[in-house]
């Protein structure tokens, strides 16, 4: 008897979103694309949606010839390519217009993009009805994810049901995105038991994150209940908080089923580029306890996708934190405090919100909220009490529908602000602007591009791909690697260098003859007496420059960068403007979310005290109105 094929995918993408915040350029990608395809066990590589594009405009480069570059030379092996999307959001983290979504097919169709793995990570079908029948018109596979996660709600059945209504839109496949992995294994098979039953033609894929610890145990029972696609990493960004590994997948399979054997050659050369890609400057954005995998994620179940960029702003939070905690005569948090705080808050902030599925976006929105609320915590201030407008947008059903119900406070707090609920479908909110673009380009003097794929760039990624064209992100990107470097070199060198231990003299008694023994380096020097010690040194005080006006002062409420608007079409505000107490006056970015600040009075702006992009941190006196 025959054995059932089982084929494999690489996520070389996620692989470098799961562990930090960046990703191979496309130098880099020429280099790792025809050693990949050598290994030859592999049907499948995902070459680009998610993060991959705003990655590549934040290095300064056009992300249009990786696309195409990576297709064309996997296509020559045999593979085929897909790509992540967002579906409302298609590659961002905010809704995009209905005749953007459109074009963005045709282009990635053009560029050679098989399959189209859409997800919303709400898992309401209406978000997606669009995603499948552009996806189908553009003669792209049409693949549906079921965002999962592990709730009270989200049991076998409301997946199936979820299913019949992919099925009925036309999805050609399924993918199982199990994003934190805290997917139950014996309830994945269970699922995918009831998908082969009722859908027996329709192909599945399951990808799992490794960070929980539950992968391999999900692997063998969704390979036991029919599963036709599973998605790998490899070292050296394989486990942790990324995805199981091929030579693990393959050694656990083969005795059962028909997979595909790896060329280990070919193996371990993609493993050298890999690990030299990190050694040049992407390990520096990657978090050592990302390489790791910890059973305390099972709770919180945060994502592995958002795990590399969470570390980078849990420092930044950890410092400006203690930075407070330090100016008001407390006890500062260590990394783990912070952490455990930031779990324990997830697990009740999560419900409250109405247990959305924790995957891009939705995964940062609650994130960022829990994170507010233990700073809040830690302050004294109330929880809940500083909420960003894309989560309220969320909230208020602008995204999709809830699976669940908010909490009393939620609610309540709504209400208090005079938020508004929308029930109605979310892409109806987001008018069509391709003309707007399509204006701008024409009085830049910019291509549209090969298939239109400038003016797709354009219209997705607007602010990344204008400071693309200025210059500005190449040099920002540059300077930041540069930053980085030289605080790595000066941390290694303070390593390095010798501790001198304080010779100490014991007497030990061997086989009953007594020795005189020294430890520590007896050429060192004596240590001083209490007397010649330097005195302990009071910890520093955290100044902030002040505004030389005399008005109510505008504290920042959580340490990102400034911005005085979001969106192109807003109006700022200038010194000299009138504004009433409780308008939005500024923004903070943070953890890819804004966070309002409002004017806490009537009055005039007489100082704006930073400039657009700025770095700020908590408490930093951002504007004073008298």
């Amino acid at each position: 008897m025959s054995k059932r094929k089982i084929q494999f995918s690489l996520l070389y993408r996620d692989m470098f979103q799961s562990s930090g915040k960046y990703q191979p350029n496309i130098g880099q990608l020429k280099k790792i694309a025809p050693v990949i395809m050598d290994m030859k066990c592999f049907a499948r590589v995902e070459t680009n949606g998610g993060g991959f594009e705003q990655v590549q405009l934040l290095y300064g480069e056009n992300p249009n010839p990786a696309v195409r570059y990576l297709t064309s030379t996997f296509h020559e092996g045999g593979i085929q390519c897909h790509m992540l999307e967002r579906s409302l959001n298609a590659l961002r983290m905010y809704p995009v217009p209905k005749d953007v979504r459109e074009l963005f097919f045709k282009v990635k169709a053009a560029q050679g993009v098989d399959i189209s793995r859409s997800f919303c990570g709400l898992n309401d079908v209406r978000n997606l009805e669009l995603s499948i029948k552009y996806a189908k018109e553009s003669g792209i596979i049409a693949q549906a994810c079921l965002a999962i996660t592990h709730s009270p709600l989200h049991t076998v059945d409301y997946y199936l049901d979820v299913v019949d209504k992919l099925a009925e839109m036309g999805a050609d496949e399924i993918c199982l995105k199990d994003m934190a992995g805290v997917g139950r294994p014996i309830m994945l098979g269970k699922l995918v038991a009831g998908m082969k039953s009722k859908y027996p033609k329709i192909p599945i894929q399951y990808h799992g994150h490794s960070g929980p610890g539950f992968a391999p145990a999900s692997i063998l029972e969704v390979a036991k209940a029919g599963i036709d696609y599973i998605d790998v990493a490899m070292e050296p960004l394989s486990w942790g908080t990324g995805h199981p590994d091929v030579i693990t997948a393959v050694e656990m399979l083969k005795s059962d089923y028909d997979v595909p054997a790896i060329n280990m050659s070919a193996y371990m050369e993609a493993r050298r580029l890999t690990q030299e890609f990190l050694d040049d400057f992407l390990g520096l954005y990657v978090s050592g306890s990302n390489r790791f995998m910890n059973s305390l994620l099972i709770g919180p179940g945060l994502p592995g996708g958002m795990m590399g960029s969470l570390m980078d702003s849990l420092g930044k939070s950890l410092t400006s934190t203690n930075k407070w905690l330090t100016k008001n005569g407390k006890p500062e948090l260590s990394m783990d405090d912070l952490m455990v705080r930031l779990f324990n808050e997830v697990e009740e902030t999560w419900p409250a919100l109405g247990y959305p599925p924790l995957v891009t976006p939705y995964s940062q929105y609650v994130v960022v909220t829990a994170l507010r609320n233990v700073e809040l915590e830690v302050k004294g201030r109330e929880k809940f009490s500083m909420i960003d407008d894309n989560t309220w947008g969320m909230i208020t059903g602008r995204s999709g529908k809830l699976p669940g119900p908010l909490s009393d406070q939620i609610n309540k707090l709504a209400k208090e602000k005079g938020k508004e609920f929308f029930t109605g479908v979310p892409q109806d909110l987001y008018p069509d602007a391709l003309d707007t673009f399509k204006k701008e380009m024409d009085e830049n003097g910019w291509e549209a591009g090969q298939d239109e794929e400038e003016l797709m760039e354009l219209a997705m990624h607007p602010e990344q791909y204008r400071m693309l064209k200025s210059g500005k992100a190449k040099e920002a990107h540059e300077e930041d690697v540069r930053k980085k470097k030289e605080a790595k070199e000066t941390t290694a060198a303070a390593k390095s260098e010798k501790v001198q231990i304080e010779p100490t003299t014991i007497t030990v008694t061997v086989n009953g003859a007594p020795y005189t023994v020294t430890i520590g380096d007896s050429s060192s020097a004596p240590a001083p007496q209490a007397s010649q010690a330097a005195p302990t040194a009071a910890p520093p005080q955290i100044q902030h420059a002040q505004p030389s006006g005399a008005g109510t002062k505008v504290h920042a409420p959580l340490e990102g960068k400034f911005y005085l608007v979001t969106k192109p079409s807003d109006v700022a505000v200038q010194v000299g403007d009138q504004v009433t107490e409780g308008k939005v006056i500024c923004y903070i970015e943070s953890m890819k979310t804004f966070n309002e600040v409002v004017s806490p009075c009537d009055g005039k702006i007489l100082t704006i005290n930073s400039k657009p992009g700025d770095d700020v941190e908590d408490d930093d006196i951002l504007m004073e109105i008298g």
